[in-house]
C-alpha cells in the first residue's frame, strides 16, 4: 500500500513518476513536449462546439526536456538533480530551489505524481 506523502518527507528522497494518461515527443534537438489527451466528457462536448484540438501539446526547454526525461520511476529528485547539474552545470544554479519549483510545476498540472522510494519495492 503507498503511504501517503506529508510534509515532513524530504522532497529530495521522493521519485516522480510520469502520469501514464500523458505521453512524451522528442524532436530532433531533444526538446520533449507533453502530449495531453483532451478526451474527458466536458473536453468532448467543448470540441463540438469550438473545435478545439483532441490533444494538448506543451513544449518544454531544454532543462524541462531534460528534467522530464529523466523521470524514469528509478530516479529521486535529489538524483535528477545531480544529472541536472553534470549537464548543465552552474547554468541551472541554484539546482535544488529551481528543480523543486519544476517539479511542483509538473505535479500540480497532473503531469506526474510523487511516491516515497520504499512504495517502490512494496
Amino acid at each position: 500500500m503507498k503511504s501517503k506523502i506529508s510534509k515532513d518527507d524530504n522532497m529530495l528522497e521522493l521519485i516522480p513518476l510520469l502520469n501514464k494518461k500523458i505521453s512524451l515527443n522528442e524532436d530532433e534537438n531533444g526538446i520533449a513536449t507533453i502530449v495531453v489527451p483532451r478526451d474527458g466528457f466536458f473536453d468532448k462536448l467543448v470540441r463540438l462546439f469550438c473545435k478545439t484540438p483532441k490533444e494538448m501539446n506543451i513544449k518544454l526547454d531544454s532543462i524541462g526536456s531534460f528534467v522530464i526525461k529523466s523521470i524514469n520511476g528509478q530516479n529521486s529528485i535529489y538524483e535528477i538533480g545531480s544529472l541536472l547539474k553534470s549537464e548543465f552545470g552552474k547554468d541551472v544554479d541554484p539546482i535544488y530551489e529551481r528543480l523543486l519549483m519544476h517539479i511542483n510545476i509538473l505535479r500540480n498540472n497532473n503531469f506526474i505524481h510523487l511516491e516515497k522510494a520504499n512504495d517502490q519495492n512494496a
